[in-house]
């Protein structure tokens, strides 16, 4: 992670405005050197010579030298409590290899999660694992899919900012109010499937479905996340390594010595989809071995008042051989789905800004020109853009563009028809009719990754 020092400003006269300013982790020695800055030399830089009030400092640039001289700021920087141009706030969440928290950007207002991995913990595998999670959220494009937006690191950690969602997960949704009501099993389940359809259709095996991973963004929105045991697999590729939770585990997890991403990632939904419609899962044991036992005889018990569409949905997926389970196709036409109108993938968008530094106006799309203009007034200039060429995800500059993009993006999915409807029959109350459309649109607060 490099500052974006804005140009002619700071004692580093050589790596201003070229975007090859200091490590935002870094500490010590550029602590000193910026120490010996008081305030007052800092209100200097608007004036010019002769007193005449120079051009007001952009946000760009007030941050950078709150960055270098606020005595406040560079201690946060120093202990952790900033990393970049992000305020890192309490902890949210925690997983096998890392914590958690919220984060804050410190230009836009945005509200971000921020996974933590301490580098030296990571072996190769975690190190290989870590990268395809990166890769994996950045081949992908759909609304009910969170997004990666920057990849900090300093000397001893490694932060991937991510969506936020205030929402908080599935799993703690129906453990603390009970299962889902069958319309609202339809409108979640329905995201599931669009995002894991846009998953295999790009060649990507998720490998840890299950209610901790999903999301929400508002009461009936949701986004998959945790891509730390993706991979690229196609369809026919087997795969040998052993992912995700047990209860969520396949039979041929248990059984074969290799197996199918695709089929593997279809059990997962069928575990996730009884566990909806009835707050219990499907296998339950004490120890694992019991539970290996229980999966692998397929023995479980559906709940009669499960409607039927949904109980034969279930069996079609929960089968022990892979082969014989349904389709995300199959499932996506399946009786029990047909009032649902499916959320769409998005078209592939940019990554990198460069291109609006190389375009003119009349290039960009209206959703484009709107982030480029919203750069500008934060103080990002277009040398800014092209001296952040070739960085990737690892720049200030891609995060603050990736987050006013998804702006964009959200305030279009607001404007817009909603991509999820429900078609209820006069049979059902006026209150659930109301509640199968408040709401129904894709707003997002940003996803919390575990």
């Amino acid at each position: 992670m490099t500052a974006v020092c804005p140009s002619g400003v700071g004692p580093a006269g050589a790596t201003v405005g070229s975007s090859r300013g200091s490590g935002a982790g870094s500490t010590g020695g550029q602590d000193r050197r910026y120490a010996r800055w008081s305030r007052q030399d800092s209100s200097d830089i608007a004036t010019d010579d002769e007193g005449v009030p120079a051009r007001q400092l952009t946000p760009l640039e007030r941050l950078n030298l709150d960055m270098c001289q606020d005595d406040r700021v560079v201690r946060e920087l120093t202990v952790g409590r900033r990393i970049g141009f992000y305020k890192v706030r309490g902890e949210i969440g925690c997983g096998n290899f890392s914590h958690v928290k919220l984060g804050i950007h410190a230009l836009t207002n945005d509200k971000v999660a921020i996974k933590i991995l301490d580098k030296t913990k990571l072996d190769q595998k975690t190190q290989r694992l870590l990268s395809r999670e990166i890769s994996s959220m950045e081949r992908l494009h759909h609304p009910n899919i969170i997004r990666l937006y920057e990849v900090v690191e300093t000397l001893s950690r490694l932060h991937l900012v991510m969506e936020y969602a205030g929402g908080g997960e599935l799993y703690t949704k129906i453990s603390m109010e009970g299962k889902l009501s069958d319309i609202d099993s339809k409108i979640v389940f329905s995201q599931i499937l669009s995002a894991v359809k846009h998953m295999h259709d790009n060649s990507i095996i998720h490998r840890d479905l299950k209610a901790e991973n999903v999301f929400y963004t508002c009461s009936t929105c949701v986004k998959v996340g945790d891509f730390g045991f993706s991979t690229l697999s196609r369809r026919d590729e087997t795969l040998n390594t052993f992912c995700g939770s047990p209860p969520y585990a396949a039979p041929e997890l248990f059984r074969d010595e290799h197996y199918l991403g695709v089929f593997v990632d279809i059990w997962a939904l069928g575990v996730m989809l009884f566990f909806m419609v009835t707050g219990t899962m499907p296998f339950r044991a004490d120890t694992v071995a019991k539970l290996k036992r229980c999966i692998l005889e397929g023995a479980y018990v559906l709940p009669s008042w499960v409607q039927e569409p949904c109980q034969r949905l279930i069996r079609g997926i929960l089968q022990p051989q892979p082969s014989d389970r349904c389709s995300v196709e199959q499932m996506m036409g399946c009786e029990w789905l047909l009032p649902i109108d499916f959320p769409r993938a998005m078209e592939p968008f940019k990554l990198d800004p460069s291109y609006l530094a190389e375009s003119t106006p009349s290039e960009l799309e209206e959703d484009e020109a709107e982030v480029r203009e919203a750069l500008e007034i934060l103080g990002i200039t277009p040398e800014h853009i092209l001296n952040n060429q070739g960085k990737d995800c690892r720049s200030s500059v891609t995060g603050v563009y990736r987050i006013l993009l998804h702006r964009a993006h959200k305030r279009r999915a607001v404007e817009s028809m909603p991509v999820v409807t429900h078609v209820v029959g006069s049979s059902v109350s006026k209150k659930d009719r109301l509640k199968a459309y408040h709401s129904l649109r894709h707003t997002s607060k940003l996803c919390v990754i575990l």
